[in-house]
């Protein structure tokens, strides 16, 4: 594992390198495309603004048979065999066709990282030049050249050749959540308008926390204040806030020489928003 050598304030230091393939983002996409490349030979620089698994954007759960099969089972916090939906007039438990486990997304984010031959360090991308031999991108400690340049960013599509369309003009969805301690026994759903007229609540226990939200399809409609009920309603405190904007149609995996996963691509399902975060779900 190569060392990472990252400062902050004062003391972060230039950044000038050249790599073979550069992976813009360091959350599931990024981390999942430096994974496949692993033993190809490939010199891979993964950069991120935040420290790998230092900032959470989903309530993380995913097909227990994936998270095992890519080698990810220590970070399973609860498995579930059935899905609960509440709706205004009935209740009802859905018995799912393969298990489904919360994770912690540090832990798991750490655990891919292992898995990859990737060189890792801390930077804000701010934009790329583009060349027909190679890319430069430019970050607020250096400019970095590969001729394969990943974007892996999030909904934001920072390396796009096209303008940065911003909610609530974009076609994006929000959600957003919170984090109090408790245990829970069943993953839940609710399809109600009480909390939410365009999209749905959830509450996904994780083994000493619950992670509590809702998401709406309509990027105008707000969320905090449902969430806030249903965290009331549900007789929790509405504490350790995270949200995020999905984007909700597919965009292109390809533009101007550079590659998009994950959120920046749409990769997200919005029916699989709540589960496993940027580019995993």
């Amino acid at each position: 594992m190569p060392a990472r050598a990252t400062k902050r304030g004062a003391a972060r230091t230039p950044l000038y390198r050249d790599c073979d393939v550069l992976v813009c983002g360091a959350s599931f996409a990024g981390l999942a495309v430096a994974r496949e490349l692993a033993g190809a030979g490939a010199q891979v620089l993964i950069v991120d603004r935040y420290e790998i698994g230092e900032r959470q954007t989903s309530a993380c759960a995913a097909p227990t048979g994936w998270l095992d099969n890519l080698g990810l089972t220590a970070s399973i916090r609860q498995t579930f065999p059935d899905l609960v939906f509440h709706t205004p007039h009935a209740h009802f438990r859905y018995r799912l066709p393969w298990t489904f486990s919360t994770f912690d997304y540090r832990e798991l984010c750490a655990l891919l990282y292992q898995q990859t031959d990737a060189a890792f360090d801390t930077a804000k991308v701010e934009g790329v030049t583009r060349a027909a031999d190679a890319h430069t991108v430019h970050t607020d400690r250096g400019d970095l050249r590969s001729p394969l340049v990943v974007d892996a960013l999030g909904w934001r599509r920072v390396l796009a050749d096209g303008p940065h369309v911003q909610p609530p003009e974009a076609r994006l969805s929000r959600g957003l959540e919170v984090h109090p301690h408790g245990d829970g026994r069943d993953l839940e759903i609710w399809i109600d308008p009480r909390y939410v007229r365009a999209g749905y609540s959830w509450s996904f226990p994780a083994e000493g926390e619950l992670r509590v939200g809702v998401g709406s399809f309509e990027p105008r409609d707000r969320v905090k204040e449902p969430t806030q009920r249903l965290a009331g309603d549900l007789e929790l405190a509405a504490e350790r806030y995270q949200g995020n904007w999905i984007p909700h149609r597919l965009r292109p995996a390809v533009e101007g020489g550079v590659f998009f996963v994950g959120d920046s691509a749409g990769h997200t399902s919005s029916t699989w928003w709540h589960g496993s975060g940027d580019g995993g779900r």
